[in-house]
């Protein structure tokens, strides 16, 4: 792997090591519309970086918004290898507390109304998604986590609600009654459009709240601590995980 996509939520990583992004000098359009945002690419030695923010330019695209086949198109347009997606998350499930790092091998999909594939009558398309992330991905993530000695829990299920609202307390415990540990809004249709494509993929999630009726109400600007905070460790197992590659 020389060319890894990551998809982020919101804006760049800073990553460490000498990465320098720039706008990529290409167009933003694919056969399935307009990307959320002109990509960002880097490049230390061999290895290539392709960052897409997908709620675009400062975050204007609610989860619900977003165009999701485009930015999966556009890295495959690019020939990334794999992509690692950064999610931030509510905690279901005691073990995802704030500030976790998560690796989740499941999912379960309660979003709706989403372009959520390749497809068309004149190209009908199944692909196996028994095991929605890629299993050699998520195993050089973890080495590098150790590598990194970042705490990365290994495994962990992803419920993906609509959105962009936060979900009811009942919700949460039908959510948890369906075996999700985590909550978030962004995780399909990504991850099944880049299984369709051919695109190996990966989550790494940070917990960045409980889930609704786990505290008290939501706390808005305790999220955006938690996040600011947690993103410093993301960058940093991601900046360890690219190091890898050049070994």
């Amino acid at each position: 792997m020389s060319r890894v996509g990551i998809m982020v939520g919101s804006g760049a990583l800073q990553l460490g090591g000498g990465f320098a992004f720039a706008p990529y000098s290409g167009a933003r359009q694919t056969p399935f519309g307009q990307a959320s945002t002109t990509p960002q690419v880097a490049r230390r030695g061999e290895v290539e970086v392709v960052m897409l923010a997908r709620h675009g330019d400062d975050h204007r695209f609610a989860p619900h918004e977003i165009n999701y086949r485009a930015n999966v198109h556009l890295l495959a347009e690019l020939d990334v290898d794999g992509v690692i997606a950064i999610n931030t998350v509510g905690g279901i499930a005691p073990s995802a507390s704030n500030g976790k790092l998560v690796l989740p091998d499941q999912l379960i999909d309660y979003s709706w109304g989403r372009a959520h594939s390749f497809a068309a009558e004149s190209d009908l398309r199944h692909v196996d998604f028994s095991d929605p992330y890629d299993g050699p991905l998520r195993a050089d993530l973890l080495r590098a986590a150790g590598r990194a000695d970042i705490v990365l829990q290994d495994g962990g299920v992803y419920g993906c609600t609509q959105g962009p609202r936060f979900e009811t307390a009942a919700e949460i415990v039908r959510l948890e009654r369906d075996g999700c540990t985590l909550v978030g809004m962004t995780g399909m249709p990504e991850a099944g459009l880049a299984r369709e494509i051919g695109l190996p993929y990966a989550s790494v999630c940070l917990v960045v709240n409980p889930a609704a009726g786990r505290a008290q109400a939501i706390d808005l600007a305790e999220i955006s601590e938690i996040a600011a905070t947690g993103m410093t460790r993301v960058a940093r197992l991601l900046d360890v995980f690219l190091q890898g590659l050049e070994i």
